[in-house]
């Protein structure tokens, strides 16, 4: 059989946790329109079977979601791009994934921020397909450039384009994949999805409605840390606390008479729910823990540093 790690990355925005849930097929990772949504590496993993007829292919593909490639400005970033470095050293294929508005919509320019990292996959060797996502948001004349534009950057790539949201062309990366695949065992049980707790996915969640629902510097000031979870039958009961990095920020997450966090504490419920395919009780908290993102203790105990 054939198996290996799959690692995608990419500037932030440019759709990679759409396009990992598409390649699962599971929503493994949360997605919004905000840059940053993704701070932890996160795999997803994907089994195929030869079948009786011996058609099809016997496979373990362990897909992994890393954050948006950015310049750091404290710890919390620092540690991100960590993660995305790792991805490449430890990867058996490379998704690159850039998109058709690159560029024009980005401050300092997408080209300048993955220099290094583009330069890191070129000397490593590494089989790597180029993913330009967003097809749809373009001409076929801009598209051809970018084509050009990325195969000149990494003449050894394969270069294609795609719409994650869409599903255009996504079902033919699995046989690209494949090809590059080396041969071996599985890592991971032919039945797991993940490698993630459901802890890690209800803190997610959570996260998750916080960035739909606070605008500016809040959402990314904002931890979320599951201090009790308890698995019943029919319910799971889970208490979380929401960690922000000032005062301010405490009043702004709670809104008047607590009507924001009742909303965000609604929405994830609903989520959770249809994730977990059961009830949820869900109990939200928020704390202050002064400049988290620069702490190293702080980092550590939420899980983003050993």
């Amino acid at each position: 059989m054939k198996s290996g790690f799959v690692n995608i990355i990419g500037n932030p925005n440019v759709g990679k946790s759409t396009l990992m849930n598409r390649l699962v097929g599971e929503r493994i990772s949360i997605i919004t329109s905000k840059a940053q949504t993704t701070r932890h590496r996160i795999m997803g993993i994907v089994n195929g079977h030869k079948a009786d007829d011996g058609s099809g292919e016997d496979f373990q593909i362990v897909y992994s979601d890393t954050p948006g490639i950015l310049r750091p400005g404290y710890r919390l970033q620092e540690s991100m791009m960590r993660q995305v470095k790792g991805a490449v050293d430890d990867a058996d294929v490379v998704l690159f994934v850039t998109d058709t508005v690159e560029g024009a919509a980005r401050n300092d320019g997408p080209m300048e921020r993955n220099a290094e990292i583009v330069d890191s996959v070129k000397r490593s060797g590494i089989p790597t397909i180029v993913i330009i996502n967003k097809i749809d948001l373009s001409t076929p004349e801009a598209v051809g450039a970018m084509v050009e534009r990325w195969q000149a950057l990494l003449p050894d790539a394969q270069v294609t384009v795609a719409s994650a949201l869409l599903g255009f062309n996504t079902d033919g990366l699995l046989g690209r994949i494949l090809a590059l695949l080396p041969e071996g065992d599985p890592y991971y049980d032919r039945d797991a999805l993940t490698d993630r707790s459901l802890r890690f996915f209800a803190s997610e969640i959570i996260r998750e409605k916080i960035l739909l629902n606070y605008s500016k510097e809040v959402p990314y000031s904002v931890e979320v840390a599951i201090e009790e979870y308890t698995e019943d039958e029919k319910i799971d009961r889970i208490r979380a606390v929401i960690h922000v990095s000032r005062m301010s920020q405490k009043g702004i997450i709670i809104g008047h008479k607590g009507e924001r966090l009742k909303k965000v504490g609604t929405a994830a419920r609903h989520d959770l729910e249809d994730f977990l395919g059961k009830k949820v009780f869900l109990e939200l908290f928020v704390k202050v823990a002064d400049g988290w993102r620069d702490s190293d203790s702080a980092l550590r105990r939420f899980g983003y540093e050993d």
